[in-house]
């Protein structure tokens, strides 16, 4: 998903390709493997994305989207603008799914890990298109 502000350009759309974002400044990380995954780099023709600002948290991010600093992509299904009404987020065609993998410790029953396994399943059923 891209999050961008509720008066951006894109807003409203059913769904988008890179290339409708590929000059739009993204929101960067300071991990380079974290920041290349969620920016796309590389992109299909070898360009980076455009810099948008260094966030560490995910309400920073939320912010600099918010004000129009950068756009960001989220996992789908992540809530990242069900809260705020002046973000949207818009499905973007083209981009493969990751895969998501919960690891625990074998034969762990205890009742957090259960309830997190079972939100985890539910979730990963609700953001599938």
């Amino acid at each position: 998903m891209l999050l961008v502000p509720a008066s951006h350009r894109l807003a409203g759309k059913e769904s988008i390709t890179l290339d409708d974002f590929a000059d739009e400044p993204l929101v960067r990380y300071a991990e380079a493997a974290y920041d290349a995954f969620w920016r796309i780099g590389p992109r299909p023709d070898g360009r980076p994305a455009p810099d948008g600002p260094l966030v560490e948290t995910h309400a920073d991010k939320l912010e600099a989207v918010a004000g129009g600093r950068a756009l960001a992509l989220a996992p789908a299904g992540g809530g990242n603008s069900a809260v705020r009404r002046d973000l949207t987020a818009i499905p973007v065609a083209g981009i493969e799914p990751c895969t998501v993998v919960i690891a625990t410790r074998a034969g762990e029953r205890g009742h957090l890990v259960t309830a997190f396994r079972e939100s985890a399943r539910a979730a990963s059923h609700r953001s599938r298109f």
